[in-house]
């Protein structure tokens, strides 16, 4: 376990009418003066790689193309309530070996995926089996437990290998998520005679739409779609199908070369994950850039040359397509949000802007520009569905670093939260830089802010970021009482308290429990319920 770990769940997608879920290991960080390094306990089991396949299924040609989109449920951990392809992680029927390479393995993933999500057959002797047997079939294949039957290999007795998957492109989840999906997406047309049906589980509805239907959807913030998928929709509009399948097959090339991935969870919200000096479970902090037209960059962490370049490269097409760089904005000063903040704004001659308390202590070498203070508006120009008036507005967030920002954007409401909250751990507090009661105080404002995605430095993002914010609220109002019922059993010291308080950390990391710990009772004293006496502490009453 972590310490002071409330990190939400991070979700496999198993494509099943269940999901599995993992929890990760605490992010956590040591706020001192200078010096802040980030403190991570190590996962009990590494992070891994979950071989998938999906398929883009389509309708017509040219302008008449159309892709079928499954919703899937709100309920679910993992992307609820995105439009994705059907698709899901290799499973037994696929072949023995589920973490290579096998390309009819992953073919014959595509296929079952696309029949257990949607009852559509692509193999041509397949399409044989009665409307009973289907049935039959693809009612074992959803709702079994997890044992082999067999039921889907038996099946493709039948099969003549004319299924008509095209190859489009391979891509891996970038390292912000502790569980990557390593997915072959596979292009193919709707075969004569089938239909597509979504069984209400998983997913709640699919349809065919117009790439540019779907993506004005998205635009408008009415859809959430998958972030691979919005690439590869974009790539779709035009509907030439050779040139898709080229484009994409460059992408995924540029992705395997190093390129930085363009990952959108709403729109005019691109999050580069950037690799900086940091522990398991984390290993990159993110860099967002906002904006249409005129682009914000906010948090570059990556102090390493490498990892600059990369960073550059994307500035520079970015640019290249049209776009202008503004300036550079900071939620805070700690190390692995700043790396690459003096480098940035030499080479691009940008202003670097965040709270004052931030500025002052940023390394020397930037080109200042004007302080943000809470409140304060920043224009961000045109909105992506074309309407005026889209900003930023900075909120005053302190309890975690003295001056801590985050920034809530207008039009869809998503919030860019610094570390404020993380989804892949909790934050540590540590005195005297972190404060409990003021981190406390930051939360509850922004669980009053409306809130859709939020952004945090560490860890994918999160699409209801109230829900969010609620549960870290919750966590540290538990911990709280944890230590006030464990004083009540008799004065005791931060050593004495530490396992009964945090026995469900590892005793390796008593030492950084031992600062949060602090922050929880320094927070009982100043409301008057615990009092120091020496290094013993007592309940008031």
């Amino acid at each position: 376990m972590a310490v002071d770990d409330c990190s939400p769940h991070i979700t496999t997608h198993p494509n099943r009418n269940r999901e599995a879920t993992v929890d990760r290991p605490e992010l956590n960080q040591l706020a001192n003066q200078q010096h802040i390094p980030r403190i991570h306990t190590k996962p009990k089991t590494p992070p891994m790689d979950r071989i998938a396949a999906a398929v883009a299924l389509y309708t017509g040609a040219g302008d008449d193309l159309k892709v079928f989109l499954a919703h899937r449920s709100p309920l679910l951990r993992f992307f609820g309530d995105y439009l994705a392809f059907p698709g899901g992680v290799r499973d037994r029927e696929d072949g023995p070996d589920l973490d290579g390479d096998d390309s009819t393995a992953l073919r014959s993933c595509a296929e079952r995926e696309l029949f257990e999500e949607t009852g559509v057959l692509l193999d041509s002797g397949m399409q044989s089996l009665t409307v009973s047997q289907r049935e039959t079939l693809r009612r074992d294949l959803t709702n079994r437990d997890g044992s082999d039957a067999g039921a889907w290999q038996s099946a493709r007795n039948r099969a003549t290998g004319d299924a008509g998957l095209r190859s489009i492109c391979r891509v891996r989840t970038p390292p912000f998520a502790p569980v990557r999906y390593d997915t072959a997406f596979y292009l193919a047309e709707l075969p004569p005679g089938e239909s597509a049906e979504i069984w209400p589980g998983e997913l709640i509805h699919g349809e065919f739409l117009r790439p540019n239907d779907a993506l004005e959807q998205w635009t408008l913030g009415k859809k959430l779609i998958v972030p691979p998928v919005i690439l590869l929709l974009q790539m779709l509009q035009e509907g030439d199908l050779d040139s898709f399948v080229e484009a994409a097959t460059e992408l995924a090339a540029g992705y395997r070369a190093g390129k930085l991935h363009r990952v959108y969870f709403s729109p005019g919200i691109l999050m580069a994950s950037l690799t900086t000096p940091t522990l398991p479970p984390a290993t990159t902090t993110n860099c967002l850039i906002v904006g249409t037209d005129r682009l914000f960059i906010v948090d570059p962490g990556a102090p390493d040359e490498a990892e600059q370049a990369r960073l550059f490269e994307l500035l520079d097409e970015l640019q290249a397509e049209g776009a202008s760089l503004d300036s550079v904005l900071s939620t805070h000063h700690h190390p692995d949000h700043v790396g690459a903040i003096v480098s940035l704004s030499k080479r691009y001659n940008l202003q670097v802007r965040g709270h004052p308390k931030t500025l002052s202590r940023l390394p020397d070498g930037y080109r200042p520009g004007p302080p943000i203070e809470d409140g304060d508006i920043v224009a961000l120009g045109r909105a992506p569905d074309g309407s005026e008036g889209w900003h930023l507005e900075a909120v005053f967030t302190p309890g975690h670093d003295r001056g801590h920002l985050a920034f809530r954007e207008s039009q869809y409401g998503a919030l860019i939260a610094g570390d404020m909250l993380s989804t892949v751990a909790t934050i540590l507090i540590d005195p005297p830089e972190g404060h409990m009661r003021t981190y406390m105080a930051s939360l509850e404002r922004l669980e009053k802010l409306t809130v859709t995605t939020l952004y945090p430095a560490h860890g994918p993002a999160a699409p209801n970021g109230r829900e969010l914010i609620r549960r870290f609220i919750t966590h540290r109002e538990r911990r709280h009482k944890a230590v006030a019922s464990a004083l009540a059993k008799g004065p005791n010291t931060i050593s004495g308290l530490l396992p009964e308080v945090y026995w469900d950390v590892d005793r390796e990391m008593h030492q950084y429990a031992a600062r949060s710990l602090l922050a929880a009772l320094e927070m009982l004293e100043e409301d008057g319920e615990a009092i120091r006496e020496g290094e013993n502490w007592r309940l008031s009453q």
